[in-house]
């Protein structure tokens, strides 16, 4: 008895030593092999997302949407519902079912349906994925080295897309992107404009992750396990330009674009005290989401881009500069010569003849004397003339918040010892300046003689959604305030009684400069022209606006006073029917 007993309890020991030994060999073999098993722990990335620019009015003109690729492996679906697969796929994308079928068919194992899924259609994707699971369309598929494994249907991020929801509405001065890969994941950054200046500020900080446990359809298990990780996308910039307004204007220049048969005409418009610029307009555009290879030319802000010889809208500017070194009063006098007048090999003409011998110096502005101008500006000596040229922002960069900017070019003041470069300077040849150029320094004239940078932005928006301003450089003073007051006064003039009376709106004050300037090629002057009229509007509440308008190479009526001066109208005009001037009523 005691023998069984025996027996009985060894056997029961032997019986719990292998089955221990079994468990221990049971536990080393699943952790050798849990490198080769899919985990249940997984994460999950969210790209963040490009800032968006936006106009003084609050519409979008920039934004970016992120774009979902579908993955499927095509060992994991299940033959006997294949064509269920396909038919509930294109039912949720609208894509063709004959793509779809090509590309599963072509080739056994992981395979990219599309890359351009949007965020809606893709969290409608992610629900139908389960439900795939759940009806048994994906099965598992066991691999050579023995691990099984299933996938279903993954909706991955594969970038961003770049929207312009109203097409070519300010292009191009906001710009536009490039594709830049970056792991694995397509983003966009600034090419030209806005997009590009600002692109330190648009460019994201941070994606977002989130770690977890996975459930049955491969989805995390949010609980207090799960580890987040914030986005921090990129921040948004507000434009000083209302896109209503902007958009007014684009259709004033494209009407007058056909009526002049011009290549291109450009208008920008400037609050006189603070350099906000509340339209930079031109009449080549492109639709910014997609744009041919015709229209490659349109991407330049020629604005900023395009030098050209200006014409007589610089004499306001030489003026300012006698007044201010004390070399002549407005009401000095100058010879007229007939119209004609020959200084060493050159002879300078006028348009029109004057009835009288002499005019005064404030007349050479009013009604746009070459001769008076050229005799004029020989009282500036070289150094004084360089100085003066360069303090109205000439031969250097405006200062706009744009990308690429054109700085143009001054006489030395070596080449202004000559009398035939004094003079033509005087009138505007021999200088070669960029629009905005001119636009900053014609707003010295209706800003108290102080001087201020052009500005596109005006906020720059964090994520709490709290606008910060951009803030312009401090006003430089050029000419004193009585001598920019007075040229003031002879602009108005300009628009009452001489070249600009096309440019004249009742009910409020408008003052400015026409010109005309032939264009040269290879040192010789052709038969083509870039007409403009710069000046300003101000009403009696106090608004103030520097508008400029420059006409490249019109086919008629190529005079400033004939092509610019009347689209300088309708610009004003427009203002006051969108509520920026106040115009008084008559009588």
């Amino acid at each position: 008895m005691n023998y069984e007993v025996k027996s009985k309890f060894t056997l029961f020991f032997i019986l719990v030593t292998v089955g221990f030994v079994v468990f221990i060999a049971t536990l080393l073999y699943w952790s050798s092999i849990d490198l080769r098993s899919p985990n249940l722990q997984m994460s999950e990335e969210k790209m963040s997302l490009r800032g968006s620019i936006i106009s003084a009015d609050n519409y979008v003109l920039s934004g970016s949407q992120r774009l979902y690729k579908v993955v499927v492996d095509t060992r994991n679906i299940n033959p006997e519902k294949k064509e269920l697969f396909i038919k509930l796929y294109c039912l949720y994308t609208n894509d063709k079912e004959a793509r779809i079928k090509k590309i599963i068919n072509q080739e056994s194992g992981s395979v990219t349906l599309s890359y351009n899924i949007d965020s809606k259609n893709a969290e409608h994707l992610q629900s139908l994925a389960g439900k795939l699971l759940k009806l048994g369309v994906f099965k598992s598929y066991t691999r050579p080295n023995g691990i099984v494994f299933l996938h279903g249907m993954d909706i991955v991020q594969s970038g961003e897309l770049r929207v312009y929801p109203y097409k070519d509405a300010l292009s191009p001065i906001v710009g536009h992107v490039r594709k830049v890969e970056q792991d694995a994941i397509t983003r966009r950054q600034g090419v030209k404009g806005i997009e590009r200046y600002y692109e330190d500020r648009l460019s994201f900080a941070q994606d977002s992750y989130i770690i977890g446990y996975r459930d049955a359809i491969n989805s995390i298990i949010l609980n207090k396990k799960v580890k987040v990780k914030e986005p921090i996308n990129g921040q948004d910039i507000q434009l000083s330009i209302p896109l209503k307004l902007q958009k007014m204007v684009e259709r004033k220049l494209d009407l007058h674009k056909e009526k002049l048969g011009a290549k291109e005409i450009i208008a920008v418009v400037m609050e006189s005290g603070t350099g906000k610029i509340v339209s930079l307009a031109s009449s080549n555009r492109y639709d910014v989401n997609s744009f041919k290879k015709d229209e490659y030319p349109f991407l330049n802000i020629q604005a900023a881009e395009y030098i050209y010889e200006p014409g007589s809208v610089m004499k306001p500017i030489v003026y300012a500069l006698l007044l201010k070194n004390g070399k002549i009063v407005p009401n000095d006098i100058v010879r007229t010569h007939n119209g004609r007048y020959t200084m060493g090999k050159f002879t300078i003409t006028d348009e029109h003849r004057f009835e009288s011998e002499w005019i005064t110096a404030k007349n050479a502005i009013i009604h746009s004397s070459n001769v008076g101008m050229a005799q004029l500006a020989q009282k500036l000596d070289p150094e004084s003339y360089f100085s003066g040229l360069k303090s109205f922002g000439f031969g250097q960069k405006s200062g706009v918040d744009l990308s690429q900017e054109n700085a143009g070019a001054i006489p030395t003041v070596n080449q202004l010892t000559s009398e035939i470069a004094r003079g033509s300077t005087g009138y505007g040849y021999g200088i070669n300046v960029n629009f905005l150029q001119l636009i900053k320094a014609f707003n010295v004239f209706n800003n108290d003689g102080l001087m201020i940078n052009p500005k596109i932005a005006e906020y720059i928006i964090d994520k709490q959604n709290i606008r910060h301003d951009i803030r312009n450089e401090e006003p430089q003073r050029v000419i004193p305030a009585n001598i920019a007051n007075s040229i003031k006064q002879t602009l108005i003039e300009t628009v009452t009684e001489g070249t600009g009376t096309r440019a004249f709106v009742e009910g409020v004050t408008v003052g400015g400069k026409t010109g005309t300037a032939q264009m040269a090629q290879g040192g010789v002057y052709l038969r083509r022209y870039n007409s403009s009229f710069i000046g300003f509007a101000n009403d009696n509440d106090g608004a103030k606006f520097t508008i400029g308008v420059l006409v490249i190479e019109p086919s008629r009526n190529y005079f400033g006073a004939q092509s610019a001066a009347p689209i300088f109208k309708d610009v004003v005009k427009g203002m006051i029917e969108d509520g920026k001037l106040h115009a008084l009523q008559g009588n």
